[in-house]
């Protein structure tokens, strides 16, 4: 059964709020089409008005907002506009009325929804930057500060931008399977799949996904906290395997090591906590798993011919 999918826009939205979660859902389509399946999704991009221009200026033909969704899922997204206290009003009593099956908020399009009651008494996060405020603004729900998404119940909310990507994959394997998510994250070119509860300053998981279940597992508990020490004696008896029949299938499964895997992630968190918070050297090595800033210039030296605070001054986004 083909699930209705409408994805709302509004001016001044982030258009990779919109496009993001779109090409998942079009890609599980296209996935399940060249199979000879019936597609997965059918996707609407609806408005207040005839054109939205995104904030970026990027201009969207949309269709008519029409009769409030019941069932099927809801896809909200984001934009610096949508976090303000008023605004977009026609937009929030529209949603006020839908009642959809599943609901998905991407970056700060979980203020629309709360200021529609949607999100009552479900645990959501939004971007790092406004996770403060929405919980400040709105006491009638729970939100995860760290988290790249969050699944609670029928309600499915994410941080921001690109973790909509993430999001709609998990919401492609939970409807079809993780082959399909893996899939379409390889057309995308992009990492697959960084977990829900990886925090949003965390590595990405740049690594093959492993397919056999205990290795999957122990990847998961590493890429949600690059610090932990993760020996491979711990991972292995939680598994119940052997060390040395663990450390061989982490080999077959991903390529490396569990200790390389560790370093290649950790040294990932640590140069997105550089170029995306103005932590000092030691608390990034400690966030990041190196234990001290001295070990931090170590590696970045051994393994980028540079040191942190060059790489933060070239690359820093603040």
């Amino acid at each position: 059964m083909v699930e209705p999918v409408t994805v709302v826009a509004f001016p001044g939205v982030q258009s990779l709020d919109v496009t993001g979660p779109w090409e998942v859902l079009a890609g599980a389509n296209r996935y399940r089409t060249t199979r000879d399946e019936p597609p997965a999704y059918r996707l609407r991009l609806a408005g207040a008005t005839a054109q939205v221009v995104s904030e970026s200026g990027l201009a969207l033909t949309v269709d008519a907002l029409g009769e409030p969704v019941s069932g099927g899922t809801l896809v909200v997204p984001g934009g610096r506009s949508a976090a303000a206290e008023d605004g977009h009003d026609d937009l929030v009593a529209w949603l006020r009325q839908c009642r959809p099956t599943r609901l998905l908020s991407v970056c700060s399009g979980a203020f629309l929804c709360a200021r529609a009651g949607l999100l009552r008494g479900h645990r959501v996060v939004t971007h790092w930057s406004l996770s403060r405020e929405l919980g400040r603004r709105f006491t009638d729900l729970t939100v995860d500060h760290d988290a790249l998404y969050v699944h609670d119940r029928k309600v499915w909310t994410s941080g921001g931008v690109t973790a909509g990507i993430d999001l709609a994959l998990a919401v492609v394997a939970a409807d079809h399977g993780t082959r399909v998510a893996q899939e379409i994250a390889r057309w995308l070119v992009m990492f697959l799949h960084r977990p829900g509860a990886q925090a949003q300053f965390s590595g990405p998981v740049w690594r093959e996904r492993a397919t056999e279940r205990r290795v999957a597992a122990a990847q998961r508990a590493i890429d949600a906290d690059p610090a932990a020490a993760h020996r491979v004696d711990d991972l292995a008896a939680q598994l119940a395997l052997s060390p040395r029949h663990f450390q061989r299938l982490f080999v077959r499964e991903t390529g490396l090591t569990v200790g390389r895997y560790l370093t290649e992630l950790r040294l990932e968190t640590a140069k997105r906590l550089l170029v995306q918070s103005d932590l000092g050297l030691g608390a990034v090595a400690t966030r990041a798993g190196f234990g001290s800033a001295e070990s931090l210039r170590r590696v970045f030296g051994e393994r980028l011919g540079t040191t942190p605070g060059e790489y933060r001054a070239r690359f820093s986004i603040n």
